[in-house]
Order: C-alpha cells, then structure tokens, then sequence
C-alpha cells in the first residue's frame, strides 16, 4: 500500500518559503539545503519554483530577465504534508534558518 493512498480527498497543509536565489545557508545554495532538509524531515513531497519577476517588503519590483537587470529570481518552495508533520519541519527549519518569508495554508488533496 503507498504512503499516498490515505492522501486521496484529505485536508493537509501547504507550506510555501519565499527566498531570493542569490540566498545560501552553510554554503549551499539555499533552494538545495531546503529541497535536502525537507527530505530529512520526510515530508510527502516539495517543489522549487523560479519566478519570472517579485517584491518583498521593500517594495522594490525584481525582475531578473530584463535586459541589464542584476537582480536574482524570486524563489519558492512549496510542500504538502499533514498538519504535524508541516508544523515538525517548520519549528525546526526557523531554529536554523531565519530569513525567507513563510506562509502556511489549508489544502484539500484530489487524487
């Protein structure tokens, strides 16, 4: 039986870290040290997202295919889990990492 089989039409959370590319932790590139560290932390899956342009809270639009543009992309990163196993991960990636901005929603799995 597959770990996926209890997932069809359930409620889980969906984590999305928000993060520039240029951003490394311990000297990895920080969309690697996350992919990695979700996988320690044996959530059901993850994806990385490279986004075509954003802003933060600086309100300073990025956008990194522009012509003489020296900005990097906007990144995401977004994982689907159980409400445990969500809360698990992120308690312990904040105690490590302190930057990226974190949203936490309510999803509903169709398989």
């Amino acid at each position: 039986m597959s770990e996926f089989n209890f997932l069809k039409n359930s409620i889980m959370k969906q984590a999305s870290i928000f993060f520039d590319k240029d951003k490394y932790f311990n000297d990895k590139p920080m969309a690697d040290y996350l992919m990695e560290f979700l996988v320690d932390q044996k959530v059901i899956g993850a994806t990385v997202f490279r986004g075509e342009a954003g802003f933060g809270e600086n309100q300073q639009i990025k956008r990194p295919g522009q012509l003489f543009s020296f900005d990097e992309p906007p990144m995401v990163i977004t994982f689907v889990d159980n409400d445990e196993r969500v809360t698990k991960a992120l308690t312990a990636l904040r105690k490590k990492v302190k930057s990226g901005f974190i949203v936490v929603s309510q999803v509903e799995i169709w398989k």
